[in-house]
């Protein structure tokens, strides 16, 4: 990939995905054990260096490319069962994390208000609920009046954006059976005219599952592949793990199966259709390979979700990226096996675009010659010679 002089970078989108903000480190006095994001320091010192010095001179597009806000983490409200799908109970979880990270927002109104500054905000399936129009308003009027043209909340059953030619963002919830919503579908109202959120079972089952017992392994769902995770507890967390393992089975059998079955009498088809939607955490890189080298429309595919950072550049010189996520990870595989959040964000470098003598000319292959596209590690800057210890 062409590296592009600093005075040749006409814009820079910078695509972070999966920071997970709660409801903060505490609640009611009591450690909140469902709180993944630990960053704020960090993640100021990186919207502030993306704000200012050589910056400056260009267009900075900060893509959130879903799951910034978690409202599944967020059961504190005092709204039970399917009221805490309402639009009130999701209005008050948002008001709970952005009470909790305020230095977070203070940082994104100050980014966007240089003038080349620009937000977009791609909604994935933790934050879901921000379909309710109320949610959306929420955040936009936290930003001075001047600036909320520049701020974009994608709302689209494709739920992907393209900021230049060549790149394709989206979440990548859509690839599994479990977390897929409908815009159209996914809001009822009830006889008084309210408002509910039609979640996706994959959320129900973080609400009914993950979070209880994230309360005594707060790393239950950071932990990859599942398979080890499930290996290494049976050997040294037997008790917790076999209680894990039942808790899912009998989710997922009481949920899905026996709500498939009834739907569908044909028991190999059900069997079908379960094994489909129990597959969580696939291999993006697989799914999207041909997707991404079959369309010459097509330089990148950035993709979150599933929270492992990837790079991985084809033959044919398109790219494959999964941003990660800023959130604790441990990861059990050889060669990948890692401790930590890694911080991790996708950078693209827009430069100007050569001209062509004439069609005949044009190459496909430098047709994007004008874009940088990398995958980036945020270290963050400290005064302090010690961190926190978690």
């Amino acid at each position: 990939m062409k590296f592009l002089q600093k005075s040749d970078i006409k814009k820079t989108i910078i695509v972070i995905s999966d920071l997970h903000l709660g409801a903060g480190d505490n609640v009611n006095n009591r450690r909140n054990f469902l709180e993944d994001f630990h960053y704020d320091k960090e993640l100021i010192e990186f919207l502030e260096y993306h704000s200012a010095g050589h910056f400056l001179e260009r267009e900075v597009e900060l893509v959130i490319n879903g799951d910034f806000f978690d409202l599944l983490a967020v059961p504190f409200v005092k709204y039970f069962d399917d009221e805490f799908w309402s639009e009130k109970a999701s209005l008050e979880k948002l008001k709970m994390i952005i009470d909790a990270h305020w230095g977070v927002i203070a940082a994104l109104k100050d980014f966007i208000s240089f003038p080349e500054n620009r937000i977009v905000y791609i909604i994935g399936n933790h934050d879901a609920e921000l379909v309710f129009e109320s949610l959306r308003n929420y955040i936009l009027e936290l930003f001075p009046e001047n600036d909320r043209s520049k701020f974009k909340i994608i709302i689209n059953e494709n739920s992907h954006y393209v900021p230049v030619d060549g790149i394709v963002i989206k979440h990548g919830h859509e690839y599994e059976i479990a977390h897929q919503y409908s815009i159209d579908t996914c809001i009822a109202s009830d006889i008084n005219h309210n408002k509910y959120f039609i979640p996706p079972w994959g959320s129900y089952y973080v609400t009914s599952v993950i979070n209880k017992f994230k309360e005594t392994r707060d790393y239950i769902n950071a932990v990859r592949p599942v398979n080890k995770f499930i290996i290494n507890g049976i050997i040294y967390d037997p008790l917790y793990t076999i209680r894990f393992l039942f808790a899912n089975f009998y989710y997922f059998f009481m949920v899905r199966f026996l709500m498939i079955f009834k739907q569908n009498k044909k028991l190999a088809e059900v069997f079908s259709h379960a094994k489909r939607e129990i597959e969580l955490f696939k291999d993006y890189e697989s799914l999207t390979q041909e997707l991404v080298t079959s369309d010459v429309n097509i330089k990148a595919l950035i993709v979150g979700h599933t929270h492992e950072p990837i790079f991985r550049e084809y033959e044919d010189g398109s790219i494959f990226i999964n941003t990660g996520t800023w959130t604790k990870m441990y990861n059990l595989d050889f060669g990948k096996n890692y401790y930590g959040a890694k911080l991790t964000f996708a950078k693209i470098d827009v430069g100007p675009k050569h001209e062509v003598a004439s069609a005949e000319n044009f190459e496909e292959l430098k047709r994007f010659d004008h874009l940088n596209i990398s995958l980036n590690e945020w270290r963050g800057r400290s005064d302090l010679p010690f961190k926190e210890f978690r």
